[in-house]
This record gives C-alpha cells, structure tokens and sequence, in this order.
C-alpha cells in the first residue's frame, strides 16, 4: 500500500472518533451556556411571610442553590396582611412567568422581570394552569363555582367553565387537549376539553374530596390526595374508574399546621418510575414504586418541617418539598436547602424551573409533579 492510499485510510478510521469529539465538545459547549434557575413565588405558605416574604426569589440550581434575586410582586398596604399566593406558571415558549394570588394574577417577562398584565377576577384566583403552548390559562375561581379560561397574552376572559366543585388545583394535559380541574368539595375530577372549553369527561368518584392530584405523561392515570387519608388514590382516566386506594404503612396520622388533610402533596418523577406523597404530622416524604400497580411503598425521606406540596426539577434529578429542602432523588438526600438574602428559611407550595440559554428561556417546568412519559 502506497503512502497515498494510507493516508487515506487513516483519514476514514479517525473521521469518526473527530466526529464525535466534535459532537462531544458541541454538547459541552451547550451545556454550559445553560443556566438552571428555580422560581419560588412568596408567601407561598398561606400568607404568611417568615418564610421568605413578598416577591419571587430566584435560586441558581448549578451553584447549589444559591439565592440570587428576588423579584418584586405586591407590597401589602400599610396594616394589611399579604396575598397568599395560590399558584405560579410559565411557558419558555413565550417567555412569560405567571403568578395568582387569592385576588389577582399578574404576567412577568422573564427577560425584563417587568410586570406585563395584572387582572382582577369575578370570584377570586387559585391555582391556575397554562397550555404547552403558552397562549392559554385556565384559572380557577378561589374555592368557588368556576375556572376562567384566559388568554394569556392579554389576561383577557375567552370561556367560563363552571363544576360547581370548589374550584382550586388545575392541570394542564401534557399533550394540550385536555384539563384537569380539582374542586375541594368534590370527590369527582371534571375533565375539560381545551378545543370546547366544557367538561367532557369525568373521573371518581374517589373515596373524599380531592385535594392535590397528579396524572402520568400519556393521561390515562391520575393519582390523588383526598381527605381525611395518608396515602393516595389512583384513577384511570379513559373509563372514570377508580382503582386503587394505597395506604401509607408504619406511620400514624396525626395533627397537621395547614390542609387538614394528612397527605397534601403527591408528585410523579419525570420518567414515572417513582411516586412521591406528602405525610404532613410526620414531616416526611413517602416514595413508591410507580412500575408496579398499585404503587408499592419503598423509602421515606425525614424533612424540617410539615410538607404541603412536591415538585421535581425538568430532568428529575431534584426533589422541591414545600419545605424549603432540596433532595437529590437518586440518593435520596437532603442536598441543600433554600434561604433568602437575609439567612431566613424559606417555604413555598408554588415554585418551579426555568431553564436559560443564552439569556433566553428554553424550557419551564410545572409547579405540580406531572410525568413526561408520552
């Protein structure tokens, strides 16, 4: 073989490996330009402000949570208790980060941090949801009759849907095409259609009223909190059945600082291997085995306070209980916990990630655990 010809063939067996180097170093490069941040809506505990204050306090998830900021909201007027914030939403796709209170919502650009809307709604705001989209809001009347379907560009009301159920926790199907509306006095999960606006199916009833709730990445099952139970209920979303009641073993109920509920919080991780459940009277985590059915109980995770909510980060990597503690769901371990600019401990039942590359966002996560398998 002539000098030529090896030249040639040394060429075609290192194209691949520079190739990939090359592919490898495109990723890094990538990677790095990518700036994890956690958005904590406060008060987020009720209304109460030792638990971070008024504002939205922005964490850098890369450098172990570090605060970095804190975005002004509402100031309460002179001898006036704050607005307990209800619910907290975002679309990268949009660049919109939104926010509701007991009496309002308010649109933030996530490049200016300035206040775009702000609306005031016939009965009141809970816990609103927003379409993969990001054009539309469904916003629940607090505890009242009705959702608002809301254009989220404007804040502009396009539909009014009305259960009658105490309208409070809402979630936005994955896929766009449906929502999930949770009323506190209802044992019954409404289903709207967001082609129609109007409840088109209907799921339970479930054994007590539903109080936090989530459902799997393909929409057929849900998994809900209920009163008076520690523990959860499991639904299939095609036929309106319910399925399973699961039991929390080797803890006991007892008295709980907010909910009146034992279990107020359950979330699936991202690849639904592993449901998390809020235990309030034990300040615990309970996790279980999500590839079995019905769940199977597997750990329990000790936390500094009672929960009242659980959320992962967008890869799953990272557990956010409403305490404040941040736990590494692999290890399962209290990794960090969240403080303000002055040392205080903060609390949020409404927070979520946001993911920036190269100053832009470029993907939002969900104030509820929903799992992303399609």
């Amino acid at each position: 073989m002539n000098l030529r010809k090896q030249v040639v063939w040394a060429l075609c067996l290192l194209a691949p490996v520079v190739l990939f180097v090359l592919l490898v170093l495109r990723a890094s490069s990538a990677a790095q330009t990518e700036k994890h941040l956690l958005y904590v809506a406060s008060p987020g505990i009720r209304n109460d402000l030792e638990y971070g204050g008024a504002g939205i306090l922005v964490y850098d998830i890369d450098a172990g949570h570090k605060f970095v900021k804190r975005i002004p909201t509402w100031d309460a007027p002179p001898g006036q208790p704050a607005e307990n914030v209800k619910g907290i939403a975002a679309s990268a796709k949009t660049g919109k980060l939104y926010v509701s209170t007991i009496k309002r919502v308010a649109c933030f650009d996530l490049l200016t941090e300035k206040k775009v809307w702000e609306k005031t709604y016939d009965g009141g705001a809970d816990r609103l949801a927003i379409s993969p989209d990001g054009k539309i809001l469904y916003i629940p009347s607090l505890e009242g009759p009705h959702w608002n379907v809301v254009d989220a560009q404007t804040g502009e009301v396009i539909a009014k849907i009305t259960p009658d159920s105490g309208a409070h926790n809402t979630i936005y199907g994955p896929d766009g095409s449906r929502v999930y509306l949770a009323g506190l006095r209802s044992p019954i999960l409404s289903v709207a259609d967001t082609k129609t606006h109007t409840v088109v199916d209907k799921i339970g009833p479930f054994s007590n009223s539903i109080r936090p709730f989530t459902i799997n990445g393909s929409q057929t099952l849900c998994f809900v909190n209920v009163n008076e139970l520690l523990g959860f209920e499991v639904g299939d979303c095609k036929t309106g059945k319910m399925l399973h009641r699961v039991e929390v073993t080797g803890y006991q109920k007892g008295p709980t600082k907010r909910h009146g509920c034992p279990s107020h919080g359950i979330a699936l991780t991202p690849d639904e291997k592993e449901l998390w459940l809020a235990d309030a009277a034990n300040s615990s985590i309970h996790i279980f085995d999500a590839t079995v059915m019905p769940p199977k109980q597997t750990a329990s995770i000790k936390l500094r306070d009672q929960p009242g909510w659980i959320t992962f980060s967008i890869d799953g990597r990272l557990a956010y209980p409403s305490t404040g503690d941040v736990i590494d769901t692999t290890t399962k371990r209290i990794v960090a916990t969240l403080e303000d600019e002055t040392g205080r401990h903060v609390q949020s039942e409404k927070l979520l990630e946001i993911v920036f590359a190269n100053g832009r966002p470029v993907r939002a996560g969900d104030q509820f655990g929903i799992g992303q398998k399609h």
